[in-house]
């Protein structure tokens, strides 16, 4: 299946730069841009992207909330956050804005051409507990939750941690989110 992908982004060179990076991919095909959130709601119209790439910062409101708007509007539809910044609170809000991917605009380009079906890396209780880390539950309120003592769930999270390669919750978060993990469902929203 070939991915149909929208780039958004003030900056006309990040957009540019996007176009180059997926031209040597045969399973991504550019079919337009945006500089703005309002000429990306047009352009989804009229492209039926599969897939929107935006920047964080846009001129006319955020990367965020044109992801949350997207979302209502078309809610199969892939998007995915490319920012400089890498601070929990952008993550968190790139989560219940419903993004389907973070990545960073310092990443290489084999980062854009990977794809993320890792729906297997994690058990069902593993999703579970990552789920409720998401929602920022501390560890006792997630044994509580789940009926189980707290060292389990020290457990399940040392073994998300081993599986996403990271050292604590926000990595943890952005690994699962990256990996399509965290898919938005009725307990998200």
């Amino acid at each position: 299946m070939t991915i149909r992908l929208l780039v958004v982004d003030e900056h006309a060179l990040i957009r540019l730069g996007m176009a180059s990076a997926v031209a040597d991919c045969p399973d991504i095909t550019l079919v337009g841009e945006a500089g703005s959130a309002a000429a990306a709601l047009a352009a989804v119209d009229r492209y039926r992207p599969t897939v929107v790439s935006t920047g964080l910062l846009l001129p006319d409101g955020d990367g965020l909330a044109l992801a949350a708007r997207l979302r209502q509007r078309v809610p199969d539809l892939g998007v995915v956050l490319l920012s400089a910044v890498a601070e929990d609170g952008v993550l968190y809000r790139a989560l219940d804005a419903g993004l389907s991917a973070y990545l960073s605009k310092s990443a290489d380009t084999a980062a854009l051409r990977a794809r993320r079906e890792h729906t297997g890396l994690l058990s069902q209780r593993e999703h579970e507990v990552l789920r409720l880390m998401r929602d920022g539950t501390s560890l006792p309120s997630i044994a509580g939750r789940l009926g189980v003592r707290e060292s389990t769930v020290k457990t399940y999270v040392g073994r998300i941690y081993e599986k996403l390669k990271v050292n604590n919750r926000a990595q943890a978060l952005m690994a699962a989110l990256n990996h399509g993990l965290l898919a938005v469902d009725a307990e998200a929203a």
